[in-house]
């Protein structure tokens, strides 16, 4: 279902699809409220190329969700980099960076995908080659013109090509790499009955420079506490659950919702929202932020920062009646749940 803040991905705006593969997205275009942040599902078929590309507006993060792939970068001062990525593992391209995605593997290889730009732009190496006479060409590779006249001509890129033959997977492919994280592999720095996160920040990807991802996890025994992001937008994609999310807007109103696995939301800087799970199946949810290290401020910490007699006049209670809230000088991120869902 959409709102305003939230839009089924698989729903969204279709660029390619085809028995190679299929991408498929929300930008600023299907989902307005969109602002340094859009979001792109992309699934290869075995043998299935995501042609090499580049997006001269935004950086790229990646998340696969589900196969394995070969992802090769090259990028300024001829900076050449190419490794694999299975489940579990992200992917970062420069904007500008040209690169490709291969399917080297027996099974569809997926990929959540966010951008840092509302709308992203893209150029195809093949629409690229297009663009160009074969002099032109000829000459950038000292070769005859007559070369180039077998080419498919057109500056409208393929995006999804077939290999033919075998991958070719260097050995150096497999080995690690600053553009590439295992964050499913990272012990995560919050777990508890409630939930668990992993953190795909720059404080342990030095690469980021404007993005951020988190890998979160809640159980039927928590909550993502209530909060805001002072100077950060929130794009998140449920990759698994089901979570209902409450938004407050500047004017008052506010946006309940609920969302399954393919949905996405979006939050802009210092919008109060928050995230519970609804079911029994844990959610999981990938987040990703217009920031390398994003800022929160907490319902609990704000409690804490003010004083008793302000809390009251704030909440019209009768200060002998407002409840003991915890000292908490630093937000939980997940809290307990406690009381029952009140759907």
């Amino acid at each position: 279902m959409a709102h305003s803040h939230s839009l089924s991905v698989i729903g969204g705006s279709v660029s390619f699809s085809s028995d190679l593969g299929e991408i498929v997205g929300v930008s600023s275009q299907q989902l307005p409220i969109l602002k340094n942040l859009s979001i792109r599902r992309l699934t290869l078929a075995p043998g299935s190329i995501r042609e090499p590309h580049w997006h001269p507006n935004a950086v790229e993060l990646g998340y696969c969700i589900q196969g394995q792939a070969l992802v090769s970068v090259l990028g300024n001062a001829d900076a050449f980099a190419n490794f694999t990525v299975a489940a579990g593992q992200m992917f970062y391209i420069p904007s500008g960076a040209i690169h490709h995605l291969e399917n080297i593997g027996d099974d569809n290889a997926i990929f959540i995908i966010a951008f840092r730009h509302e709308a992203p732009e893209d150029f195809g190496f093949s629409g690229a080659l297009g663009a160009m006479t074969d002099a032109v060409l000829g000459n950038t590779y000292d070769l005859p013109a007559s070369a180039f006249e077998p080419f498919k001509r057109s500056t409208v890129s393929e995006q999804i090509v077939r290999r033919s033959g075998p991958a070719v997977v260097p050995v150096v492919a497999l080995f690690d790499n600053p553009l590439k994280l295992d964050v499913e592999a990272q012990h995560p720095l919050l777990s508890n009955a409630a939930g668990e996160a992993r953190f795909a920040r720059d404080q342990f990807w030095p690469v980021l420079k404007n993005i951020s991802m988190y890998s979160l996890r809640i159980t039927n025994k928590g909550m993502r506490e209530p909060h805001w992001h002072p100077e950060t937008a929130e794009m998140g994609y449920v990759h698994s659950g089901n979570a209902r999310m409450t938004v407050l807007n500047p004017a008052g109103s506010t946006d309940t919702y609920l969302l399954s696995a393919g949905d996405m939301y979006f939050i802009p800087a210092a919008y109060p929202h928050h995230i519970e799970q609804v079911g029994y199946e844990p959610i999981h949810f990938l987040i990703f932020f217009d920031q390398p290290f994003p800022q929160d401020i907490g319902y609990r910490a704000t409690a804490t920062a003010f004083s008793r007699p302000v809390l009251a006049a704030t909440l019209g209670c009768d200060p002998e009646k407002l409840p003991q809230l915890p000292f908490t000088p630093i937000d939980p991120l997940i809290v307990n749940r406690i009381n029952p869902r009140d759907l």
